[in-house]
């Protein structure tokens, strides 16, 4: 993975969501059994976004949130994988 222990876990969460699916950082951190904002901190540390896409991780109320790459690029994204896949 590369990161700290915690981060490879979170891309390895992240990296079992298939393309054009999302799930919520509350739903990540559960599954960790850890809190919302350190799945946050992981996913704004990831330097390899394409091969662990946490473009695919959302507000807990559906909303597009934080991407290192923009907000537009997080929603092209999301809209490419779920027209191609």
């Amino acid at each position: 993975c590369g990161g700290a222990a915690f981060q490879c876990k979170v891309g390895r969460q992240i990296g079992a969501v298939p393309p054009g699916r999302t799930l919520t950082y509350n739903e990540v951190a559960r599954a960790l059994k850890t809190a919302p904002r350190p799945v946050g901190g992981a996913c704004g540390a990831n330097r390899v976004p394409i091969v662990i896409p946490c473009h695919r991780v959302i507000g807990k109320d559906g909303t597009l949130t934080g991407y290192g790459g923009g907000l537009w690029r997080k929603r092209w994204l999301l809209d490419f994988e779920r027209k191609n896949s």
